[in-house]
């Protein structure tokens, strides 16, 4: 008799522990979360409600901001790094995909010039910030925490690109500054603004 109570608590003990294994269920990613919602993000980013001034206004330069799918440089570092603006009327939509941090090739190729510069061209030496976005939907910690994470993705690709840690400040905006309405309005809210450091 005694065996059979011991047999059955060991049995109970692994099925309590089997459904705390990963991936059992969502309910450990979502305590996993919670259990994590008051650590630093990944990379040390961080979050600023001060305002930004508008394109371009940040560094002096009076020109559009070159954009790629997820990202918005400035007109100061397309004019230093070589990379030209793209012709007047030439559809773009700036955009991260929605609820996404996720790189596109376009993004990654402005990123690689981008860090040449800043590692051997003419802005050796430089630092610049990157500032995460997010559209309005969806409640603003999340977006806030969102922008972090394209924030982040930009600068650990820089990174592997040979761009110095202490060159990237990641921040976000989420929603702050958001003004789309509709898709394509959302599309332009999604990005991540690239700018020199003064």
């Amino acid at each position: 008799m005694l065996s059979r109570f011991c047999l059955l608590g060991l049995l109970s003990l692994g099925l309590v522990a089997g459904c705390d294994s990963p991936g059992f269920s969502s309910k450990n990613a979502k305590s996993a979360a919670d259990a994590n919602k008051n650590q630093p993000a990944v990379g040390q980013t961080t979050t600023t409600a001060s305002a930004l001034p508008p394109s371009g206004a940040a560094t002096g330069s009076n020109g559009p901001d070159v954009q790629t799918a997820g990202l918005s440089v400035s007109d100061e570092i397309a004019k230093a790094c070589g990379i030209p603006a793209r012709p007047t009327g030439q559809a773009y939509a700036p955009s991260f995909d929605f609820d996404s941090a996720t790189l596109v090739e376009e993004d990654r190729t402005m990123l690689a010039t981008v860090a040449r510069c800043l590692t051997e061209g003419a802005l050796k030496g430089r630092s610049v910030s990157l500032v995460g976005r997010a559209d309005a939907r969806g409640e603003p910690e999340y977006n806030m925490t969102l922008g972090e994470s394209r924030a982040d993705t930009v600068r650990r690709y820089m990174q592997d690109l040979g761009v110095a840690r202490d060159k990237l400040q990641a921040t976000s905006r989420g929603e702050l500054d958001a003004v789309g309405t509709n898709e394509e309005g959302y599309k332009q809210d999604r990005r991540v603004d690239v700018r020199l450091v003064n």
